[in-house]
């Protein structure tokens, strides 16, 4: 940034005081106003420096440029209403051609701004051959400043619809004045736009949220060019992180004017009208059937997360996407089950090693698959089904003995995830399946306690077990009897090998020997009252 010498006028004082005020001057020739946080603080500074002095404000502290850039111009068209809020050229500026020729009319008008900074603090901005120059436009800030820009009136009106109207309705018009400005920074830039030949060249270098504010004001103004050269710019650059919310909202709007945003939302937006189902299945198809161990387990876990933050089962898409998982589901069941039956025949050990590492890989992998849609299920409340499907497996858990531990623990995690599931409330399987569920997998998931709890990193034993013993007190205190004293006697035998269900043993305890006793004596009080 280049700093100008300003002339700094003080009424009734017999000289000129100069001051540096920071207004920069672009390559294509035209002034750039500062950021309003630079202009305050030059403006607090020269405050506090006429106050250290002891001398009174004077009604009025205008600053003047000393000279001004010559550029050429670029006629261009418009067209939109503005939503600025522009004050009556015969309440705020001289009707004369020349304002400075009428000293009386300028001094009598009222401020537009009752407050003192707005009286004190005025920038002046030139633009084009100043000698040629025939219109004034005001801006007024927060904090009352207070921006003149010296412009032409023939440059304004051809590339802003507001302008056009503004000029059109009275003539001849000498100054116009914009109250209550949100950007001064920015509308004096995007004044000076129109002077450049090629507006998408100077925004090359400018950010996104810079270039959505002067989209803002270009549409306010009707700078018709400015706004495609904005939206031209957008199409073209990434968007980062908040940016996307910003520009999409900034832009949606745009459509009634028919500025042709379409190519920039079809970045965010399909013309598909359906959900993308047949895209979902496809994926989850791709990541299921990935025999890379890094690359399966990462997209795993990246899709695993989107589906938790984005609810995407709605607009009809719910059935066919639980459709879909569950097919997926039906598929790793029958191939592990196909697998286990391969695993546990008399033949098989008389195969080669190559051929049984590939096996009992391919059932780690099915079992690993079956843990992430049953992860997907639960955390969607709709494993419910899966819940009768998975009890119902008596096969699958009638070899899982018979095969190695390093190949089918996953296989229990199933089973954990849905005990979990059930104790957390995510699924409402029947007294019965409940039931089933501890008979048919609860002692293959003890066996496989002790790796899961050593060699199984995605596995939390405190979570599962309060998930076991959840689900064991949700039946009859006779079936919870029965299962309880059978974990008791693994528990005996195994220690920390075997599901600790303390809490849920002491919950039966208390239901069992204490209860009975507390109500019969409530029982007895209550008779003895009677």
């Amino acid at each position: 940034m280049e700093d100008f010498r300003v002339r700094r006028l003080q009424p009734g004082a017999g000289q000129t005081k100069i001051r540096n005020v920071p207004i920069a001057v672009t390559p294509e020739g035209f002034w750039c106003c500062p950021s309003p946080a630079v202009l305050q603080k030059t403006l607090k500074n020269q405050n506090h420096q006429t106050k250290h002095k002891g001398s009174s404000l004077p009604t009025s502290k205008a600053f003047s440029v000393e000279k001004s850039p010559n550029i050429a111009s670029e006629k261009r068209t418009s067209s939109t209403p503005t939503r600025s809020r522009p004050v009556s050229d015969d309440q705020r500026c001289p009707t004369t051609d020349n304002p400075a020729s009428s000293p009386t009319t300028a001094s009598e008008r009222p401020p537009p701004k009752p407050t003192a900074e707005s009286q004190q603090h005025k920038i002046s901005v030139g633009f084009g051959q100043p000698e040629t120059s025939d219109l004034k436009v005001i801006l007024y800030g927060k904090e009352g400043l207070a921006v003149k820009m010296t412009v032409h009136s023939n440059i304004l009106a051809e590339n802003s619809s507001y302008f056009s109207d503004r000029l059109s309705r009275q003539s001849p018009v000498s100054c116009v004045e914009i109250l209550d400005c949100e950007d001064v920074e920015i509308y004096v830039e995007t004044v000076g736009l129109m002077y450049c030949k090629e507006v998408k060249h100077r925004l090359i270098k400018q950010t996104v949220p810079r270039v959505l504010r002067i989209l803002k004001v270009a549409e306010s103004l009707g700078f018709r060019a400015c706004v495609i050269s904005c939206l031209d710019y957008l199409e073209a650059v990434p968007w980062v992180g908040e940016e996307e919310e910003s520009v999409i909202s900034s832009i949606r709007h745009l459509h009634s004017d028919n500025y042709g945003v379409s190519p920039l939302l079809k970045r965010v937006c399909s013309d598909i009208t359906n959900p993308p189902n047949d895209t979902l299945s496809r994926i989850m198809e791709l990541v299921l059937k990935s025999s890379e161990d890094k690359g399966r387990r990462e997209m795993k876990s990246l899709v695993l997360k989107l589906l938790k933050e984005n609810n995407i089962w709605i607009n009809g898409s719910a059935d066919i996407c639980i459709e879909t998982l569950y097919s997926s589901c039906r598929g790793c069941l029958d191939s592990l089950l196909a697998l286990f039956r391969q695993a546990s025949d008399d033949d098989f050990a008389d195969t080669s090693l190559e051929s049984k590492d590939i096996v009992m890989r391919q059932i780690a992998l099915d079992a690993d698959n079956l843990v992430w849609l049953v992860e997907i299920l639960a955390d969607r409340h709709i494993a419910d089904d899966f819940a009768v499907i998975w009890a119902s497996q008596n096969e699958l858990a009638g070899l899982h003995s018979k095969i190695p531990i390093v190949s089918r623990h996953l296989v229990s995690c199933v089973s954990a995830r849905l005990f979990v599931g059930i104790g957390r409330g995510e699924m409402l399987p029947s007294k019965d399946i409940r039931q089933l569920l501890l008979h048919v997998w609860l002692q293959p998931l003890i066996d496989d306690y002790s790796w899961l709890q050593h060699c199984c990193r995605s596995f939390d034993r405190k979570v599962a077990e309060e998930g076991i013993g959840r689900t064991i007190l949700t039946l009859p205190l006779e079936d919870q009897q029965t299962i309880l004293l059978s974990w008791l006697g693994s528990f005996l035998k195994v220690g920390d090998n075997c599901p600790n269900l303390q809490r849920a043993f002491e919950v039966w305890w208390r239901r069992t020997f204490i209860r009975p006793y507390t109500e019969k004596q409530g029982q007895t009080l209550q008779l003895d009252r009677s």
